[in-house]
């Protein structure tokens, strides 16, 4: 059997993330998770949603343990995974909603404007877009343990660190996304829900 990645955190979060996800993909049909990790929220989201068609992505050095999960599970809606890499690779299909938990922060801050400059590309009208994880607001960590975790990950190259609720939520204004709902989570996370405006998307970048 090939090597399962296990990730404990996702096994900690994916309760409550469901309950977000339930609410805000009951009438969506296809997600694209961006960064699906080891796999296992894949698989777990996709028994729990089966009326979902989830495609799974990440870097190509993260597809074997995601295909692992996925064969062991074997949900015919749950997808292998695309290749990519949000500075150059996405995929040309559309989607109505987008998942990505635990990313941001682990992006240098050039990647995450990537990121959210490039989501207009696969977003269909109303898409609905969530981001699981920690953030600051104003410029503050909201917790001393998430100052420390932020400080851990400065001090590493890349330009890692947990971003502010605020700058994300510019870039996401800018492709067209209106915060509508930004739920406290446990151990300090936050799901931030988008969704695109029919304004956008009537402006010509369907």
């Amino acid at each position: 059997m090939a090597y399962k990645p296990c990730a404990p955190a996702c096994e900690r979060n994916r309760d409550p993330i469901l309950a977000v996800l339930q609410r805000h993909f009951a009438d969506r049909n296809r997600v694209l998770e961006i960064g699906s990790g080891t796999g296992q929220h894949a698989v777990y989201f996709g028994a729990a949603l089966p009326h979902l068609i989830w495609q799974t992505s990440d870097l190509e050095a993260h597809h074997a343990g995601i295909r692992a999960w996925l064969d062991e599970a074997s949900l015919a809606n749950v997808l292998p995974p695309l290749r990519l890499d949000v500075t150059a690779d996405w995929p040309a299909a559309r989607y109505d909603a987008v998942f990505s938990a635990n990313t941001l922060h682990i992006m240098g801050w050039s990647e995450v404007q990537a990121l959210f400059a490039a989501l207009p590309g696969v977003l269909l009208p109303k898409a609905k877009v969530v981001v699981y994880g920690p953030f600051h607001y104003h410029g503050r960590p909201t917790s001393d343990s998430n100052a420390r975790f932020d400080a851990a990950l400065r001090s590493q190259p890349g330009d890692m660190g947990i971003r502010d609720r605020d700058s994300v939520d510019r870039l996401a204004q800018a492709g067209g996304l209106n915060l509508i709902d930004d739920r406290a989570m446990p151990a300090n996370n936050r799901c931030l829900v988008w969704q695109r405006t029919a304004a956008f998307a009537i402006g010509g970048q369907i």
